[in-house]
């Protein structure tokens, strides 16, 4: 749970981590991959700092913009772990750029307060919906690179993605789309079983409303991609495509849904 928010310290804190992650995502190449990987590990302390910060705030508050910073977040922190394993890894700009983007609109999109509630299982419910996302973002980040080496192979400009080979980003992909998925199927049992303690007796009984058809939908995307990868061997650019159709359901399912009444309509979720 993170929030905008106006203090002097919250702002200068937002600031500092946006112009952190703004100067790995513009001038990486110039900058050289070490001093890259220095600042981008910076500005995730930051980021890290910002979210504790916030997340101790008096008046919580929680939206779209909130929700994708935590996102990028945690992909970054994915990216830290496996830098350490993998150091040719090249996606510091891209991370930087999105971490940039998503303290900018965490800023200008404060979300709404948070609901009172005495349910433990609230604070859970989010954390595994957050978690899921982390883990296809994760997971989205990997098939990308893995298309950019392929990519780059055809062409002949290098071997791979910085020598990674294309059978490991692989693997990496689909152990984040199997741990997702296990997340995500957690968020989706916590929600209709216990949406009343959750969220109180507004939200009494399974609603087909627009963040669960498509969270539904992901998740049958996402079981459609597992089942593909396990019976039929499905790989390489069409597991991945079926990667971005899922994540782009699952990010219109909340992330869409609270843009929606959160900007368009003006109104709390």
């Amino acid at each position: 749970m993170i929030l905008a928010s106006d203090s002097p310290v919250g702002l200068l804190l937002s600031a500092a981590t946006a112009l952190a992650y703004a100067v790995p995502a513009l001038g990486a190449r110039a900058m050289g991959g070490e001093s890259a990987r220095r600042v981008l590990l910076i500005a995730w302390l930051l980021h890290g700092l910002l979210l504790g910060w916030n997340l101790l705030s008096d008046t919580p508050r929680f939206g779209f913009a909130q929700a994708l910073s935590i996102t990028v977040w945690l992909a970054l922190t994915v990216y830290a772990v496996e830098s350490q394993l993998y150091p040719q890894l090249r996606a510091r700009w891209a991370l930087a750029g999105f971490g940039t983007v998503a303290i900018v609109l965490a800023q200008v999109f404060p979300g709404t307060p948070l609901p009172h509630t005495s349910s433990v299982l609230l604070p859970l419910h989010w954390a595994l919906g957050i978690a899921a996302y982390g883990m296809f973002a994760a997971a989205v980040a990997h098939g990308w690179l893995m298309t950019r080496a392929e990519h780059q192979m055809r062409a002949a400009s290098q071997a791979g993605e910085g020598g990674v080979p294309l059978l490991t980003l692989e693997r990496l992909m689909f152990r984040f789309v199997g741990a997702g998925f296990v997340l995500l199927t957690l968020t989706l049992i916590a929600g209709a079983f216990f949406g009343e303690q959750i969220y109180g007796s507004s939200d009494l009984g399974w609603r087909w409303d627009h963040k669960r058809t498509f969270t539904v939908l992901s998740w049958l995307t996402f079981a459609a991609l597992l089942i593909g990868r396990w019976r039929l061997g499905w790989r390489g650019r069409r597991a991945v495509r079926v990667l971005y159709i899922g994540a782009a359901l699952l990010l219109l399912g909340y992330v869409g849904s609270r843009f929606v009444l959160e900007v368009l309509l003006g109104r709390a979720a």
